[in-house]
């Protein structure tokens, strides 16, 4: 076999392998897409046709079903809501996972890694598993039914894994630079503050985001805590479609379509800073 077949042979393979990646790819999408193109669809058909015909088009175009949700004053109340519920969950995540993170990467002391390894204990106990406790707390504190009995938890239950990912990321950093930086007559607070956190913002925004998206889409802790219809979030406004003897879905399909638009504007938006975030400390020694 001549240099020329043998290079074409290898061009060959390296293009079979490229198009494999590519059909797994788009399959993959497709498998996204395809779901949240449906649900946008169904929600411009009658609750009827929606039972009858969900994969295909509608006969005719029910434009009042998107049209009556925006107009509602509840929508945007429940946008409120969410939209103030993810900011400060988002907002205690970043703060206060940030600070433990660097001591944990950045300070030695005595038992330094069991108390690293009790905080990631708090990945073993989502909300779901602690939910009496859970509740009982907050009726005690009196955050039943107030948006801050959502936000303390989403907050709490958010910590132990972005503790984890950003002490990943504080360790990376160089230690000359920490050395330079007490030279120049800066404390370890001022290092952190001047120093660090504008070296991570890939990585705090890509927790910021994931929070979100997190904190955005949580329907089990805002239904456990929030009982007056005004403090309800947008996932909590799907109920309202829900009647004694049965539900308008085409209705519910048009609500959660128009409530992801926020949540993939997120995306869009942080899309490099969290690729770049959650890729980072993988490719640093």
């Amino acid at each position: 076999m001549t240099t020329r077949q043998v290079q074409a042979s290898a061009a060959s393979r390296r293009g079979m392998v490229a198009a494999a990646k590519y059909a797994v790819a788009i399959s993959f999408a497709l498998l996204v897409l395809i779901p949240l193109l449906a649900a946008a669809i169904n929600g411009f058909k009658s609750n009827v046709e929606v039972l009858l015909r969900p994969f295909s088009l509608p006969t005719s175009w029910h434009w009042e079903n998107y049209g009556g949700i925006v107009r509602s004053a509840s929508f945007w109340r429940q946008l409120g809501n969410s939209t103030m519920v993810m900011l400060a969950a988002s907002f205690g995540v970043v703060v206060l996972s940030s600070m433990p993170a660097f001591v944990f990467a950045r300070m030695n002391f005595r038992g330094r890694e069991l108390l690293f390894n009790f905080f990631t204990l708090g990945l073993l106990f989502p909300a779901a598993v602690a939910i009496l406790p859970l509740y009982i707390t907050l009726r005690q504190a009196n955050l039943v039914d107030s948006l801050w009995g959502v936000i303390l938890p989403q907050v709490a239950f958010g910590l132990p894994g972005n503790i984890l990912i950003l002490r990943g990321f504080f360790a990376t950093i160089p230690r000359e630079l920490e050395e330079a930086a007490a030279i120049d007559g800066c404390s370890p607070t001022g290092f952190f503050v001047r120093v660090l956190l504008p070296l991570m913002r890939p990585a705090l925004a890509a927790v910021a985001v994931l929070t979100m998206v997190l904190s955005w889409n949580d329907f089990f802790l805002p239904l456990l805590v929030l009982n007056s219809e005004k403090l309800y979030t947008l996932p909590l406004g799907i109920m309202q479609f829900q009647g004694q003897f049965g539900t308008d879905w085409a209705r519910v399909l048009a609500f959660v379509s128009l409530s992801l638009i926020p949540t993939i504007g997120f995306y869009l938006v942080a899309e490099r800073q969290l690729i770049a975030g959650l890729t980072a400390g993988a490719v640093k020694g």
